[in-house]
């Protein structure tokens, strides 16, 4: 057959559609619109058995980055977007990427030409619609992150989803050419950042694969941009997915590469940060010794943060109620092997409510089921109850798929006090 084979994305489209129709993965292989011989794909050295070939290469990176965006606003509803694709695991990702991101990104003489535009597959670079950016440009679309970043965390991910993955096309579409070095960076940092906030939002209505892709795309632009610390904390959103989905391993896995990937630049809140999450992967699986060794860390490690450095805009957010909210969570999750441990989540998720004030209404959600997900395990269904109202009284106004399902958890806890009135209003 000598047809045409269209170009990206219509083969992984077609694919995408008979996945769905036909209820089993159907691949552009089975398609028969494989493209063979491309530019640019690299030759067969055993990166195969890495998920998406990742490491990418920085003219690869900034095409996967539009590749993917693209076909996600295409494919705007559940179950498209990389339809039949499942999650990679920790290790395969931890595995592919050691090497990778513990090195500085390629020297200037390395790279392509900086004044000509990246060396993206054909198939995929005539859907750019790049042009060169100042510096005012720059900023504002750091303002805009800023903008999303708020709505994500008062609101959830599902109502701003569509708009974030539409931003980070355009960025996209930006990277394939060239800008001076300091705008560049500039870029790098907001396509990482946007990726983030993409996979965040992506995790928070379930569509975890493409959560996942999100936050290798982030930890690529971050390292490409010379920020290895955003590219480790990239990787801890991750691992922080795993736990959710009942893959502590998994977790531990990327938070050992989250962590050693960071550098030596990253800050003693942002290691805090990190341990936070770690510790959570200990619970789930109920080592509660170690996980207070790392909690412990966690707590030295934000105290001894004097502030005397900024800390970088992606890191404004985790304050002292966050690390309450963290050290909760771990110990809630705990109790479920250690019922002892459900009061040390009282005292947490008490003194992380304290100091929530500043509309991040998600948060809030999180520590009032952690509150009564604690109670409920401690004895105490009184306490229980007021706090899952709370919860439930702020969850109308949230779009996040992610508090749900912690609902879920705290539900299965009300069987015990099925025969008291309150609770079995509220079972109801």
């Amino acid at each position: 057959d000598m047809g045409e084979i269209p170009r990206d994305p219509v083969p992984r489209v077609l694919a995408a559609l008979f996945t769905e129709r036909l209820g089993r993965v159907v691949t552009i292989e089975d398609l028969g619109l494989v493209r063979h011989g491309r530019a640019g794909k690299r030759p067969h050295d055993g990166s195969e058995e890495h998920p998406d070939g990742v490491p990418w290469a920085p003219e690869r990176t900034a095409a996967v980055l539009t590749e993917f965006t693209g076909m996600d606003l295409m494919l705007n509803r559940r179950g498209l977007v990389g339809a039949g694709a499942a999650l990679a695991a920790g290790s395969a990702l931890s595995s592919a990427m050691h090497d990778w991101l513990h090195t500085d990104p390629a020297l200037a003489a390395d790279t392509p030409d900086l004044h000509q535009p990246l060396h993206a597959d054909p198939a995929g670079f005539d859907r750019y619609e790049a042009a060169p950016i100042g510096s005012q440009e720059v900023e504002e679309l750091e303002r805009s992150v800023e903008v999303f970043r708020a709505w994500d965390a008062a609101r959830g991910g599902g109502l701003q989803r569509k708009a974030v993955v539409g931003q980070l096309n355009e960025v996209g579409g930006m990277l394939a050419y060239h800008h001076p070095p300091h705008l560049q960076r500039r870029l790098w940092g907001v396509a990482a950042n946007l990726a983030v906030l993409a996979g965040w939002m992506s995790h928070d209505v379930g569509l975890e694969p493409t959560a996942q892709k999100y936050f290798v795309i982030a930890a690529h632009a971050a390292r490409e941009g010379g920020d290895r610390p955003r590219a480790g904390e990239a990787l801890s959103r991750a691992a922080r997915q795993m736990v959710h989905l009942g893959k502590p391993d998994e977790a531990l896995d990327l938070m050992k590469l989250a962590k050693s990937g960071s550098g030596e630049q990253v800050l003693p809140r942002t290691k805090a940060m990190l341990y936070t999450i770690e510790a959570w992967a200990q619970a789930s699986m109920g080592k509660g010794q170690a996980m207070r060794r790392t909690l412990g860390r966690a707590e030295d490690l934000f105290v001894s943060d004097k502030a005397d450095v900024p800390p970088p805009d992606w890191m404004q957010t985790f304050k002292e109620e966050d690390l309450y909210g963290m050290q909760a969570l771990a110990y809630r999750t705990l109790a479920e092997f250690e019922p002892g441990a459900a009061a040390h989540a009282q005292h947490y998720a008490d003194k992380a409510l304290a100091l929530r004030i500043d509309g991040r209404q998600r948060s809030k959600i999180f520590d009032y089921l952690s509150m009564a997900s604690a109670c409920f395990i401690a004895d105490d269904p009184e306490q229980a109850d007021r706090y899952a109202r709370l919860a439930l009284v702020s969850m109308g106004s949230n779009s996040s798929q992610r508090t749900w399902d912690r609902l879920r958890q705290m539900y299965r806890l009300t069987a015990e006090y099925a025969g008291y009135p309150k609770i079995q209003e509220l079972r109801e």
